[in-house]
């Protein structure tokens, strides 16, 4: 039922006011007393907000409703509010028409599997204990009561902790999500804030919710138009930040990495990564005396990996950034601040980036209904073929050119293909060697 981020799928498919009903009712048996619950911007969230909060408090817990608000800025409420859990109904960067439901725990952090387990099983067994008729959960209705109180938060404890300039010019493209406390937050600050696809809807007509270069063209030109010291981007619930420098490029998600990771550690700190990072942080990151330790990819897996101690910041190259000692989950707008506070004291984004060596890696996804049994033939073909194999998360196979991964999406019907050397022609040879894994494979399992 859960997959790397949760729920998530079509509404009326996978997603369904039933399913959130029962989430419900499982996170209340389960033990949880009080709830904070947020959403997105997509309008299938109004159903299920209302069918996940009839289900807790049916099963006797008490809810926080903090309303349509950006993920980070629901699970930090969780920790701020001394709740149970939280539940944040969002797709992500998911298209429009899907819907999901992610849960979190009382520090702010997702759920890992075996709490999701748990509550797969709760759903699954129908073992619901509803409470009496004089026990039936409150609702608070935050947003209502206090005109969103938990974003006004959100965005002082982000200047009150990072030291943002007065004056710099930054171009941030909400993408119609719930991402505003980043625009609020530089504006205070005194920067000058130029904001794109600013109007919450979730339908996402400005531009697709996934902060891609391809889906960001509009925010690039902007940018390179303009005075923009840079531009910042987001998903559609804004746990994504993504980058444009002040020349209009968009900043690949592994320079953004690496840059954080030598920024937050040093002499013998770690950072945690999913096996699809570039070999660019590494490199990085020896610099410094520091070192990546690998994790599955999904946020959920680097937010557990960097709780541990030595382990100094985590991050993904899709853009979501974990800073441990401030809070658990993958923050949008801590990232956007911290990045614009960097650019500030450095004066140039495109300089940092361009000092970064470049590797080539290619990346492509396969759409198919198969795709677990897809990886599992591609393991084993991978295995009679190459010494230096590791399925922690799908297939890796390191090579002396380089390496390549195969693995299943978490959250689409996907089989995404990574290549990367430190020279083309080994970087192509590695990827086509990989698609020609994947492609005799799907053949099998058709």
């Amino acid at each position: 039922m859960f997959g790397t981020s949760g729920v998530r799928g079509p509404v009326g498919e996978a997603v369904t006011a039933d399913l959130a009903l029962d989430v419900g009712r499982a996170l209340a048996t389960d033990g949880a007393a009080t709830v904070v619950v947020g959403r997105d911007a997509r309008d299938s969230g109004r159903m299920l907000t209302r069918a996940l909060v009839a289900g807790l408090t049916e099963c006797g817990a008490d809810v926080i409703d903090v309303g349509v608000e950006a993920t980070p800025t629901v699970a930090r409420a969780v920790a701020r509010e001394g709740a149970d859990a939280g539940v944040v109904v969002t797709a992500s960067h998911n298209p429009a028409p899907d819907n999901g439901i992610k849960l979190w725990t009382a520090s702010g952090r997702a759920f890992g599997e075996e709490r999701n387990d748990r509550i797969a099983e709760i759903v699954e067994a129908e073992a619901f204990e509803f409470a009496g008729h004089d026990a039936i959960g409150a609702v608070e209705e935050r947003e209502v009561a206090v005109g969103g109180d938990a974003r006004r938060r959100h965005e002082r404890a982000l200047r009150e902790t990072v030291p943002l300039p007065d004056d710099l010019s930054v171009v941030v493209d909400l993408g119609n999500g719930v991402g505003r406390v980043t625009a609020d937050a530089l504006h205070a600050a005194g920067c000058d804030v130029e904001t794109l696809n600013g109007q919450r809807d979730g339908r996402f007509p400005g531009r697709p919710s996934e902060p891609t270069a391809a889906n960001c063209e509009t925010a690039c030109e902007v940018v390179a138009a303009t005075d923009a010291d840079l531009g910042i981007v987001h998903d559609g619930d804004a746990d994504r930040m993504m980058a444009i420098d002040e020349r209009g490029r968009f900043v690949a998600g592994d320079a953004l990495l690496a840059l954080f990771a030598r920024r937050e550690a040093g002499a013998g700190d770690r950072v945690a990564v999913p096996v699809d990072t570039s070999l660019l942080v590494a490199d990085a990151l020896a610099e410094v005396g520091a070192e990546v330790t690998y994790t599955p990819v999904g946020d959920a897996y680097v937010a557990a990996e960097a709780s541990k101690p030595g382990v100094a910041f985590g991050g993904e190259p899709s853009g979501a950034w974990i800073w441990p000692d401030r809070t658990p989950c993958p923050d949008g707008p801590l990232a956007a601040c911290i990045l614009t506070a960097l650019v500030g004291a450095e004066g140039s984004l495109a300089a940092l980036v361009d000092d970064l060596p470049e590797y080539p890696i290619r990346r492509d996804s396969v759409r198919t209904d198969a795709k677990s049994a897809i990886v599992e033939r591609v393991a084993e073909a991978a295995a009679v073929e190459y010494e230096d194999v590791s399925s922690l998360d799908g297939v890796r196979v390191e090579t002396d050119a380089g390496w390549f991964l195969v693995r299943a999406s978490g959250t689409e019907p996907l089989v995404r293909i990574t290549a990367e050397a430190r020279d083309e022609g080994d970087a192509d040879a590695l990827f086509e060697t990989a698609r020609g894994l994947v492609d005799r494979a799907a053949k099998d399992a058709s």
